[in-house]
């Protein structure tokens, strides 16, 4: 009897998550928002967070294992259908350049990420999450994360308002640049520019959209090609990670134990999926809708796990590293966007 009342608290809190989420997707629609790229993800967790500093304490105790559900299970469907978003002629359309691009800006964000969070004595996960969300797709790859790193829900806050305010800078920041001549790039150029260095995907496509449609077109296809990366990403998170912790854990005679992201093969399945078109652009179009909602769910549960508080606990460290990254992606993306294209033409 226990166990059944237990279930039905379970399904009320991830219910309670739902109605907040169906919100979230309401306000989004919302022509200054749409205006603005501001997807239902942040508003999500904006609303969730809004809840967490406020009515929070009202919150049935017995509600929390339903919203813990939606931070965690919600959140592995989400990451792994995402991948219907993607193709893997996409790799093709875009050539060497691009991908050649997007593995150099990953993989030296994520190093310069750690570097500079040991120098600011971060704490470790808060850090690569940050660096992960910069060097990749912004809140997704946060969230894909998480899991692996098994982190605190506040830091996965932290790191996604990261991605929120330096992502929403560089979206108005790179048509300027871009049309005023400053850069001096050729529209493909800059199309792997801002697919290559901005956050999330909406901030890609509404830039790639105030620069024209070749602009655009590239800067997508970049983008998508970079949100791929997540799952190779993910894997040497699981294999590495346990290593780098080892010593700890050895100290208290604990093995190490690897976390295998199995999502980030389920990520990966879709992906080859999609690139088959073999389903329907209509089922497409439906399961990107319902993989909208998943992630909106995880994001919201996210903000209601998040207090005021725990940022002050994080301090301004985390948007300093976040600057720092801001930076690094404009000047390294523009080198390497100015000479790769050159090596393969």
């Amino acid at each position: 009897m226990e166990k059944t009342n237990a279930k039905k608290e379970k399904w009320s809190g991830i219910l309670f998550i739902a109605l907040f989420s169906f919100a979230a997707l309401y306000i989004a629609e919302f022509q200054v928002l749409r205006s603005l790229s501001i997807s239902p993800l942040i508003v999500g967790i904006i609303l969730g967070m809004i809840y967490a500093n406020s009515l929070r304490v009202h919150l049935p105790q017995a509600w929390v294992p339903g919203v813990i559900f939606c931070t965690k299970s919600m959140l592995r469907w989400g990451i792994i259908l995402y991948g219907m978003r993607l193709t893997f002629q996409d790799v093709v359309a875009v050539g060497m350049a691009g991908l050649t691009v997007d593995v150099i800006i990953v993989a030296s964000t994520l190093i310069l990420g750690v570097i500079v969070g040991k120098a600011l004595k971060m704490d470790k996960d808060l850090a690569l999450l940050t660096a992960t969300g910069s060097s990749i797709c912004g809140a997704a790859a946060v969230l894909g994360a998480e899991p692996v790193l098994k982190s605190e829900p506040y830091k996965t806050a932290i790191a996604v308002a990261t991605v929120v305010i330096f992502g929403t800078i560089a979206m108005f920041l790179y048509p300027v640049l871009y049309r005023s001549g400053i850069l001096g790039l050729q529209p493909s150029e800059m199309g792997i520019y801002a697919g290559a260095t901005l956050h999330e995907v909406a901030h890609a496509v509404g830039a790639g959209d105030a620069m024209g449609p070749e602009v655009g077109n590239t800067a997508v296809i970049v983008k998508m090609l970079r949100v791929i990366l997540l799952a190779p990403v993910l894997l040497l998170m699981a294999l590495l990670i346990p290593k780098v912790r080892k010593s700890k854990t050895s100290k208290n005679n604990e093995k190490s134990k690897i976390t295998i992201p199995w999502f980030a093969f389920g990520f990966l399945a879709v992906i080859g999926i999609n690139s088959l078109q073999v389903i329907p652009p209509s089922i497409v179009t439906f399961l990107n809708n319902v993989d909208t909602f998943f992630l909106t769910m995880a994001m919201t549960a996210l903000g209601v796990e998040t207090s005021f508080s725990k940022f002050k606990k994080a301090g301004p460290k985390p948007f300093i590293l976040a600057l720092v990254l801001f930076i690094w992606l404009l000047g390294a993306g523009f080198m390497l966007s100015k000479f790769v294209p050159s090596l393969f033409s």
